[in-house]
């Protein structure tokens, strides 16, 4: 289960090939997270100096008066990836019409965990497409139920 999802990855890309990266939080940002907080709309995946980051997210203090002054929601994350995947990560950032983008943020255990996602943008009429063959699924399956 996602503590939270970026929803709109799935309308706006073709998934390629997905990774699952662990992510470097201060002890405020996972209680955050546990509890629902934060969004990652409009974040992507970066590879700078053999390290991978994640920047664009925003994952608010759990207690904003606890929290360093300094403290600021948008600030970039490491992602902790061994290095062929970060090598594969930068080689599809160098690639035209790619982009990395975070899936979602979910438990695995005791840990946090990021699925993140080497994807390539739809086009509007595959964007209709999708919502069209969506639509289509959900009719059949209240036909269906409806039978029986």
């Amino acid at each position: 289960m996602a503590l939270i999802e970026n929803k709109k990855v799935y309308l706006d890309y073709t998934i390629l090939e997905e990774i699952e990266a662990g992510i470097e939080l201060l002890g405020f940002e996972v209680k955050s997270l546990r509890a629902g907080q934060g969004s990652l709309k409009g974040a992507r995946v970066i590879a700078r100096g053999g390290e991978a980051y994640l920047v664009g997210a925003s994952i608010p203090a759990w207690q904003i008066m606890n929290a360093p002054s300094s403290y600021d929601p948008e600030r970039a994350r490491r992602l902790l990836l061994n290095q062929k995947e970060i090598a594969r990560i930068a080689s599809a950032e160098r690639e035209k019409g790619l982009t990395i983008v975070p899936i979602s943020v979910y438990n695995r255990g005791r840990l946090l965990k990021l699925a993140i996602a080497i994807a390539r943008g739809k086009k509007k009429e595959d964007k209709r497409h999708t919502i069209r063959a969506r639509e289509e699924k959900r009719r059949i399956e209240r036909t269906l139920k409806k039978k029986y």
